[in-house]
């Protein structure tokens, strides 16, 4: 793959990794780790590790977005920020 490529994605891992950090809004954060699933699982790809890749896709991009957005959807707010 071309090394531009994967300087980009692996800029956009880090953009991703400090904003669901950053980000205060539990929604967002969940999407935006789900988003950082994704590119993990495309940087793996990237590296010829396609049997950790589609690990990373199912369950980090997958599963864990899934579960943590039901898991905000499922909890109420005790504060109006």
């Amino acid at each position: 793959m071309i090394l531009e490529i994967k300087i980009a994605m692996l800029v956009l891992v880090i953009v991703c990794a400090v904003a669901s950090i950053t980000i205060k809004d539990l929604l967002g954060a969940a999407v935006v780790f789900g988003t950082y699933s994704f590119m993990m699982c495309l940087l793996w790809v990237s590296m010829a590790a396609v049997d950790v890749a589609f690990t990373e896709a199912t369950i980090g991009a997958g599963i864990s977005t899934v579960l943590m957005i039901a898991a905000v959807f499922r909890t109420t707010r005790r504060t109006k920020d």
